[in-house]
């Protein structure tokens, strides 16, 4: 595998936004949106096996020595593994990868971009599945296919950079049923950077056509760019 980083944090996303987790990213992705925030993952990276990543990923979640005294040090592991990159599925070993964290214990998220197909991971991976609006630069590459590969666990994800977006995001979700197909369907903004091109969206004009329109969705806020600066790489 070729792999970008591995890192434990606070997660940032999804409706499990503020859980210790620990993010491992691939290498590569074939789409290029326009507000993309980890292009760094496009190249470059380290190659290793599934074991080794397994290994690394246990390492990580291993309780700290000294941080809870008299704690038992299972109840401190770290128990959540995203899969993210990049595009993981452009990787067939992350499929395997996932197996065997499930066979360990843990609790597996995907992030994929909804252009690759979902089938062939297990069952039991919670999948987070863009659909790209079209201001994202990626329009139409939604496999319509993927829907049906989702249930009630997992959640399907809107980037919202303009009202346009929104607009679309909206349709979609009434036109699929998307709010009982799935555990959540989330609106998530643009955050602003200043370091790169792109404006951000306000939260607070999504939030409120949101409400304006009654849509059964979560706002979803990039939480890791509230704590640490938003060009911040291993958080």
């Amino acid at each position: 595998m070729q792999i970008s980083e591995i890192f434990r944090s606070i997660q940032g996303e999804s409706t499990r936004a503020g859980l210790p987790c620990i993010f491992v990213r691939l290498t590569g992705c074939n789409l290029r949106c326009t507000w993309c925030d980890t292009a760094y993952a496009f190249h470059g990276g380290t190659k290793m096996t599934v074991d080794e990543v397994l290994d690394r990923i246990a390492e990580l979640s291993a309780a700290a020595p000294g941080k809870l005294p008299g704690s038992a040090e299972a109840s401190t592991k770290v128990s959540l593994v995203e899969l993210t990159g990049g595009e993981p599925l452009l990787q067939p070993e992350a499929i395997p990868l996932a197996q065997k964290l499930l066979e360990r214990g843990y609790t597996v998220m995907i992030e994929t971009s909804g252009e690759r197909p979902v089938e062939g991971l297990p069952r039991e991976v919670i999948k987070i599945v863009d659909v790209k609006c079209p201001d994202s630069g990626e329009p139409d590459t939604f496999r319509m296919e993927n829907l049906a590969g989702l249930d009630e666990k997992d959640e399907i994800k809107f980037v919202i950079s303009t009202r346009r977006d929104y607009e679309f995001a909206r349709e979609f979700t009434r036109q699929h049923d998307l709010a009982r197909r799935v555990h959540q369907v989330v609106f998530s903004p643009v955050h602003a950077d200043p370091e790169r091109t792109w404006p951000g969206m306000s939260a607070r004009d999504v939030a409120e056509w949101i409400l304006s329109d009654g849509l059964p969705v979560r706002l979803g806020l990039q939480l890791h760019k509230f704590i640490w600066h938003p060009a911040t790489r291993g958080v």
